[in-house]
């Protein structure tokens, strides 16, 4: 995943609210990794929204490029030399 951009101008505010205990929790954390509360709370909240991006499972093609997304994926795998490379080693636990 990409590292998020903390270095950046920040000129959006985001508000939320939490309990103490929650306050407490992500605090704790925040300091044990020596960061500031919004850091680890953009890092954390930003690191999640990826993750949630990147795991959908449904999207929708125009009629064109699902066919040449099912065509890539029907068509044999081309290994790279590298990877020809690799299966031809000995494996380790048989040397």
């Amino acid at each position: 995943m990409a590292k998020t951009d903390t270095a950046g101008r920040r000129d959006v505010a985001i508000n939320l609210r939490a309990n103490r205990r929650q306050r407490h929790l992500i605090d704790r954390a925040a300091e044990a990794l020596g960061r500031s509360r919004s850091d680890f709370m953009l890092d954390a909240a930003c690191r999640a929204a990826e993750s949630a991006l990147l795991d959908r499972r449904v999207f929708f093609l125009a009629p064109q490029a699902h066919d040449e997304f099912l065509a890539m994926l029907d068509a044999p795998a081309k290994p790279s030399k590298a990877l020809r490379a690799r299966m031809k080693r000995r494996p380790p636990w048989r040397r």
